[in-house]
């Protein structure tokens, strides 16, 4: 075996054919890290003239003069592999040490325990409890504070039709999309230009959240990055209140006609009740739309999303919803949009992503997860984020952090 220093080409070669593939390993990540500042790398295992392991990473310096080095959902690697993993390992170490690294840390794109829909572990699934035991032999520390999502939701889609994951979703999830049908939401996906929509969702909801935001300059360097390998999509749901309207009316009236139809039998008067309460409640829809139509004119932005489209996965990475306009259900429909295109495109997860791994229905946080459970996935915790001391400086520094 071989240790070695890679070329992004090698790299991405190697990464695309790697079922531990994911867009923080690519080197788009690379360079937008190296826009702020710091410096990539690829390294790799050769044996017999082909790549066997391989990782981007990329480091930056401190005031001290020494480096801090980063591998983003590395490595790429058999795992289970202990041969393989320790001489890598032991090389990459060396390696970091050479370029004045005083520390590596690692995330890897790797699964810990089976879970299921409800977050309860699954009997006789997936352990990979003996990999994390791996690491830490080899030197590696586990960290508390992850950098990256720890505990995602995840749809698998392989091999299923769009029907199907229909049929499957819970049917609140279910009933949900088929509105937002109905009613007409409309999505648009923004151009370079037109990102400022999106960012201005995503300024909006986190006032309203109370956590920070990506700067626009992130997003549009995401789309520089990631648009010309068509891995990347900002989708906004908008709403003509005017066709809203009449959708509605046209509703009201079908109601009507049905109503008319039944007989004046005592049998249909619950039948007649219910018909004239559907009729009211679309009436104060109507009501509503008119209301923000008269502020914010016949078309208003509801919903905006970010997603990054790596083979094999379609990552559901951001989101933001205008408060008052919650009641459309815009983000349903924008799922169901890019669940059919993942179908339509041969990807085999649909990703929602980040999740806080606390199922307490009491939790502030339940809704995120509620929301991306209608869909019927399933929860997936990662091993975490480890890092593996390699100078002297390494406690230094830890003992300033302090």
């Amino acid at each position: 075996m071989i240790f070695r220093t890679l070329t992004e080409d090698e790299f991405r070669y190697f990464l695309d054919k790697h079922p531990l593939k994911t867009f923080l390993q690519t080197p788009e990540i690379a360079h937008l890290r190296e826009s702020i500042g710091w410096k990539q790398h690829y390294v790799g295992i050769e044996e017999e003239n082909k790549l066997v392991a391989g990782t981007m990473m990329v480091s930056r310096k401190n005031r001290f003069g020494v480096a801090e080095f980063y591998a983003p959902r590395g490595f790429l690697i058999d795992y289970q592999n202990q041969t393989l993993l320790t001489y890598f390992v032991q090389n990459i170490k060396a390696y970091v040490k050479n370029q004045k690294g005083y520390v590596l840390r690692i995330d890897p794109y790797l699964p810990f325990r089976q879970r299921d829909t409800n977050g309860d572990l699954v009997e006789g699934g997936i352990d990979n409890q003996a990999v994390v035991s791996n690491l830490r032999s080899l030197g590696f520390k586990q960290k508390q504070n992850e950098e990256q999502a720890k505990w995602m939701y995840v749809l698998d889609i392989e091999g299923k039709t769009s029907d199907e994951l229909m049929k499957n979703m819970k049917s609140n999830t279910r009933n949900n999309i088929r509105k937002t049908l109905k009613t007409g939401i409309v999505l648009q996906e923004l151009g370079y230009d037109e990102l400022d929509q999106f960012y201005q969702i995503m300024v909006d909801t986190g006032k309203r959240k109370h956590f920070e935001i990506r700067s626009l300059d992130y997003f549009q360097k995401m789309y520089q990055l990631y648009k010309p390998r068509n891995e990347i999509k900002y989708l906004v749901a908008k709403l003509n209140l005017e066709d809203y309207i009449k959708n509605i009316q046209v509703e009201i009236e079908e109601n009507l006609r049905k109503k008319q139809s039944l007989s004046d039998a005592a049998y249909n008067d619950s039948a007649k009740k219910t018909i004239d309460k559907d009729c009211e409640n679309l009436q104060k829809r109507i009501d509503y739309a008119s209301d923000i139509m008269k502020e914010k004119g016949k078309e208003i932005t509801l919903s905006g999303s970010m997603f990054v489209m790596t083979q094999p996965e379609i990552i559901y990475l951001s989101s933001g919803n205008y408060e008052e306009y919650m009641k459309f259900y815009a983000q349903y429909r924008i799922q169901w949009e890019m669940i059919q295109y993942a179908v339509e495109n041969g990807f085999k997860r649909y990703n929602f992503y980040g999740i806080m791994g606390n199922f307490d229905p009491n939790d502030p946080d339940y809704g995120i997860y509620s929301f991306k459970k209608g869909f019927n996935g399933y929860v997936e915790e990662l091993i975490g984020e480890f890092e593996l001391p390699t100078s002297v400086w390494y406690n230094f520094i830890k003992l300033i952090h302090r």
